[in-house]
């Protein structure tokens, strides 16, 4: 796919529409409970956050890639960009209230093009954690982004890279031609800035998303496998692999139709649900704010439009962090990709 949804009119990027069909079909006549059930299952009415610890704020939708599993529907022909004005905003919040943690994510973060001002804003506010979520490629793709490297290490930013496999095959399948070869010496920079090596305190974690329709396998077994192959074959060394499921939403979701695998890989994520999940998941300690400045549960619930409980505020002008944290968590059918097997979230496995 060259385009985004939203670029070929698709009626998948209408998040209405996506959320249609997660309410309807196998759902609304009974055959799969609804998540909510699920948790009054559980003898919980409702999900509550605990303390708010990230502050995940999405600086536009614009990327390099085009990657087929995307949930952001992310892309080149994304113009979503947050502006600076709304990234005062942002820092005015971050700056009361000392979140130990700010995690910027895309598209591609770094195409915003207050990005590196905002970065060491964000330092100089004496936030603990500062996550970039790197595509990798972005580094390779003009010589202005070629230096990035060295400026997440100056910040001693964390970066959390998504990388499909340790080889070409699945990588390249599921985030285009070459992406691989791209993202491979990529690694190799950031290693030789010392990423990924214990002694130098800069943390390079991988991502892995299943690339079909069906649940990651063990994080740690996967997390050995991967750092076995890349440090024989290219001499790579990271930190941790963080294993997300893929949620039915947006791309993910065009895919599960055009492939007549929605129902069956619904009936795989109910079945899978965990409880014991629950408590990791990202919408307990995550708030996650949009390139306009909305307020969402999750990363998720912000690419289908749900915004946090409107008693608690939406917007981050409007922010009230003692309503944030009394809020009720909005839920939809996706919220079963977080709970299953071993759970998931922008951190990895929650079990």
């Amino acid at each position: 796919m060259s385009k985004s949804l939203k670029a070929i009119g698709h009626e998948l990027s209408d998040a209405n529409e996506q959320l249609s069909i997660l309410e309807s079909g196998i759902f609304e006549d009974g055959t799969l409970p609804k998540f909510g059930d699920k948790l009054k299952s559980c003898g919980m009415d409702t999900m509550q956050p605990d303390s708010l610890e990230i502050f995940q704020i999405n600086l536009g939708y614009m990327c390099n890639q085009t990657c087929k599993h995307c949930h952001v529907d992310a892309g080149p022909d994304r113009k979503e960009i947050m502006t600076k004005e709304t990234m005062e905003q942002c820092l005015t919040v971050i700056r009361e209230h000392q979140f130990p943690t700010v995690d910027l994510t895309g598209g591609a973060p770094e195409l915003n093009p207050d990005f590196r001002w905002f970065v060491e804003e964000l330092k100089k506010a004496g936030v603990k954690e500062v996550i970039v979520r790197c595509n990798l490629t972005i580094i390779l793709a003009n010589k202005r982004f070629n230096d990035l490297p060295e400026f997440f290490a100056k910040h001693k930013i964390r970066v959390v890279s998504s990388l499909p496999y340790y080889d070409a095959s699945k990588t390249d399948r599921q985030r285009g031609n070459g992406v691989f070869d791209k993202s491979i010496k990529a690694l190799q920079m950031l290693n030789h800035v010392g990423y990924g090596k214990p002694e130098s305190g800069l943390i390079l974690d991988l991502v892995y998303n299943p690339a079909g329709a069906f649940l990651p396998p063990d994080q740690m077994g996967l997390e050995h496998d991967f750092k076995t192959r890349l440090k024989a074959d290219f001499d790579i060394v990271f930190n941790k692999l963080l294993c997300i499921t893929n949620l039915p939403i947006s791309r993910f979701l065009d895919y599960l139709i055009r492939s007549e695998n929605y129902e069956e890989y619904m009936e795989k994520l109910v079945e899978a649900f965990n409880p014991s999940a629950i408590d990791g998941v990202m919408c307990k300690n995550t708030l996650s704010i949009d390139w306009q400045g909305n307020l969402y549960d999750c990363d998720f619930n912000q690419m289908l439009m749900i915004k946090t409980q409107s008693s608690s505020g939406q917007h981050i002008s409007e922010f009230n962090l003692k309503k944030l944290q009394n809020r009720s968590i909005k839920i939809s059918q996706h919220c079963y990709g977080c709970t299953a097997g071993a759970g998931s979230s922008c951190q990895g496995s929650t079990t």
